[in-house]
């Protein structure tokens, strides 16, 4: 007998861990994180995770919750670590429910990852000290430039241990994802709808803790949006008004290129295009049942 397992995205504010967790109660299901940013602890309230203003933990209501904050932010997490970890929770849970909006850990648990070698810590510290202090010499041994930090360093670690460019690797068939696939649900209300919810709620987050996150992991800017921004406040540079404006601006901007991701390479077998409702959650339940 085949397992039942959900993939419940969207984009950010859409309303899918709540809805996830309305329907995890209802048939007995296992939240899976599928957010890069809610992996890391500290930071639960900037990164909107289920664990805001209460304790980390396994379990919310009764529902059991899986690779929420369980990584320090001075650490660094591969997608490929990721998988290993989300399939290692898929294999004992009796209902696994995926949740996230981040587009390359749903890609990886979907269609797997290309057969890259394992990394040697060696050769990660030596990606690590080229990128800080040659970066122009490790963009050369790439073949092509990233502008996010932690993809252009895992090119080099790729090159430096193999090398070949990761795009080598990347080209060749791919192993490791979900089997067979989960369904597929994707939370999708408008962008203007979106707006307002992402707008809404960023004082809140601030109110409830997320200042004081900031205060402690202002130097990890790169983990989750809304640190830079509010760390600008924090140092007189800006307004708290123009802090949370640009974090807004910012989140607005992350929630378009999920909605573009989603759009072209998500494949949903379901789709809502609103906040969801109860009755929506009642839809799903009785889907699966």
């Amino acid at each position: 007998m085949l397992k039942k397992a959900l993939i419940i995205a969207g984009p950010t504010a859409s309303g899918k861990s709540e809805f996830a967790h309305k329907i995890a109660k209802s048939i007995g299901g296992t939240i899976i994180n599928a957010d890069s940013v809610q992996i890391y602890r500290g930071i639960e309230n900037i990164s909107a995770s289920p664990f805001a203003n209460c304790e980390p933990s396994r379990v919310i209501d009764g529902v059991p919750y899986r690779l929420f904050s369980i990584k320090d932010l001075s650490e660094q997490i591969t997608v490929a670590e990721y998988l290993s970890m989300a399939r290692a929770e898929y294999d004992v849970a009796e209902i696994p429910i995926f949740v996230g909006g981040s587009g390359y850990y749903l890609d990886a648990i979907i269609n797997g990852m290309s057969p890259i070698p394992e990394i040697s810590e060696e050769n990660r510290m030596r990606a690590r000290k080229m990128i800080s202090e040659t970066p122009d010499a490790a963009k050369q041994l790439t073949d092509y430039e990233f502008t996010d930090p932690q993809r252009m360093s895992r090119a080099l670690e790729v090159f430096l241990e193999t090398g070949r460019p990761i795009s080598e690797w990347q080209a060749l068939p791919r192993v490791g994802g979900i089997d067979p696939t989960p369904c597929r649900i994707l939370v999708m209300p408008p962008k203007d709808v979106l707006a307002t919810r992402i707008r809404s709620r960023l004082k809140v987050m601030l109110d409830n803790g997320g200042l004081d996150e900031v205060k402690n992991h202002i130097d990890f800017q790169t983990r989750a949006i809304g640190i830079d921004e509010i760390g600008k406040y924090l140092r007189g540079e800006i307004s708290m008004d123009d802090s949370i404006e640009n974090w807004a601006k910012r989140t607005e901007q992350y929630a378009k290129r999920q909605r573009t991701w989603f759009k072209n390479k998500y494949g949903a077998d379901v789709t809502i295009y609103h906040v969801p409702t109860d009755a929506d959650v009642q839809s799903i339940v009785k889907q699966e049942q």
